[in-house]
């Protein structure tokens, strides 16, 4: 791997698309977020499922656009993503395989590998997909390990989680590549979010002791625990903050106002006395009602998944730990912890990993960086490319060669003539979709603290 490492990566969500940019250094494991841009509002994004490729590819492209023009960027041109995998069919199955081997022998990187492949033919509903094979632990002969390779033994068998969704999740995702963005962008990988997410956030010792990491979004919440060092469950669920600000619509607002009123004044835990403050006629009483309800219910069903996992609250000794928009709840992660007496401590990017473009609360950045960060330590190429555009040849209008204004140089034999910019692949692709599709993009907005 090359000392330093442009890598580029998109995270793509139900309440907006985000990409970044980054330079990695193989020495020190350190990244620098060099350049971030989002385009909010999706509606053609439901619970992490793409419905409309069209309009998501276009974001793309003028994401794209935007940060190849960013100083830090220019004049390198992105060649390809790192595409973060997140939404509501995303979960894990437990699979266990062996294989015996007769006489004791090595353990090597070839058996292992098979252990792999046998994951991926287990037989699962036929609606999904597998995307990754995660081991909880190996067993060579009778001693557990987590590192096989190089033990001796007759037979080798592990536990693996199958990482599976559906198949439309992956096949939109591909379209936009292979049949929108062709040879233009390539995908250089396709990583799940929530566990790029637990290896950047959590740190190894919550893992060996037990913890939780919650990633509440806008319309799912993905959980994902971990005991003794690695991941035991995994699950999406198909609710987040954007369902309490749909129940907030039902005291006759707006989503936007209804959006507005959560972020200023919602708690998740009840008031001790009533306010007598109303919002354009709506009581605050009645929003408390709605909010709580909605909190306690999503909270609730966090918690269930510890159950599911075969697992107790005190096998998680090193508590929960929050990230997303909707974690941002007043009173939402005070709630969690009263619920299930546990510690509870708001994720954020580790030290290694400097945010250079502040523009974008880094809060909000979490999983498209660990995305990007899974991408910058794979063996994959880098995703940018630093473009030098050729010599066009001399042709000239006169009798001498070099004359006249489509030539090296002016007619007096001076200074060389300066061409005008030729748009780059996205800018005509963008022009082109824009007069297509009128309308569907909207400016930005800094809107850090939504809880969506």
């Amino acid at each position: 791997m090359a000392d330093e490492k442009y890598v580029a990566a998109i995270e793509i969500s139900s309440s907006k698309v985000l990409a970044v940019v980054g330079k990695y250094n193989g020495l020190t494991g350190e990244l620098d977020v060099i350049a971030a841009e989002q385009e909010k509002g999706l509606e053609s994004v439901k619970y992490g499922l793409i419905r409309n490729v069209e309009e998501v590819w276009m974001r793309i492209a003028r994401l794209i656009q935007r940060l190849e023009s960013k100083p830090a960027v220019a004049p390198r041109k992105i060649t390809g993503v790192f595409v973060g995998l997140s939404g509501v069919s995303l979960r894990s199955i437990a699979v266990p395989v062996s294989i015996p081997l007769g006489d004791d022998v090595e353990i090597t990187d070839e058996i292992i590998e098979r252990l792999f492949n046998m994951t991926r033919t287990s037989a699962i509903e036929s609606s999904l997909e597998v995307v990754d094979s995660v081991p909880r632990i190996y067993r060579v002969g009778q001693q557990d390990t987590l590192s096989p390779k190089g033990m001796i033994g007759n037979i080798i068998s592990a536990e693996f989680d199958l990482i599976v969704c559906r198949k439309e999740m992956k096949r939109n995702i591909m379209r936009i590549f292979e049949d929108k963005l062709k040879t233009q962008l390539k995908m250089r990988g396709m990583v799940v979010t929530a566990l790029a997410t637990g290896q950047m956030v959590l740190t190894d010792e919550e893992k060996r002791l037990g913890c939780m990491l919650v990633d509440m979004g806008a319309e799912t919440t993905t959980v994902t625990i971990y005991k003794n060092g690695h991941l035991v469950y995994f699950a999406t669920l198909p609710m987040g903050g954007r369902n309490i600000t749909r129940d907030l619509t039902s005291l006759t607002l707006l989503e936007e106002k209804a959006e507005e009123i959560k972020i200023a004044s919602g708690n998740a835990i009840p008031r001790d006395s009533v306010n007598t403050l109303n919002y354009n006629g709506v009581k605050d009483s009645d929003v408390s009602n709605l909010i709580v309800a909605r909190a306690e219910e999503i909270v609730v069903n966090i918690l269930k998944q510890i159950r599911y996992a075969e697992l107790k609250e005190e096998d998680l000794p090193a508590g929960i730990i929050c990230i997303g928009g909707a974690s941002k709840l007043n009173g939402i992660m005070d709630l969690l912890a009263d619920k299930s007496c546990l510690p509870v401590r708001r994720g954020a990017l580790p030290k290694y990993v400097k945010v250079h473009d502040m523009r974008i609360n880094t809060s909000e950045l979490i999983e498209v960086v660990s995305v990007l960060y899974a991408g910058a330590t794979s063996d994959e190429d880098a995703c940018l490319e630093t473009v030098v555009k050729p010599v066009p040849p001399v042709t000239g209008t006169g009798d001498e060669p070099g004359e006249g204004p489509t030539g090296g140089t002016d007619s007096t034999g001076g200074e060389p003539v300066v061409r005008g910019h030729e748009p780059s692949w996205f800018e005509k692709m963008f022009k082109r979709g824009k007069d297509a599709v009128s309308g569907i993009f909207s400016d930005t907005e800094d809107d850090s603290e939504s809880l969506e």
